[in-house]
């Protein structure tokens, strides 16, 4: 194999690695705004049924 194709090669991995990394942020970011927005309702559920 030629040497070029070698780098070539890392770049298509790099490229790959990045995007997972980056999709993998998202998801946990994605997990977070849901895990707040969770306790908030869970917050005004026990509000609501302490005034009622």
């Amino acid at each position: 194999m030629d040497e070029r194709n070698f780098l070539y090669m890392f770049y298509g991995f790099a490229a790959a690695w990045f995007l997972l990394a980056a999709y993998l942020l998202t998801l946990v970011s994605r997990e977070s705004k849901l895990r707040k927005e969770v306790d908030n309702l869970k917050r005004m559920l026990e509000e609501r049924e302490n005034k009622g």
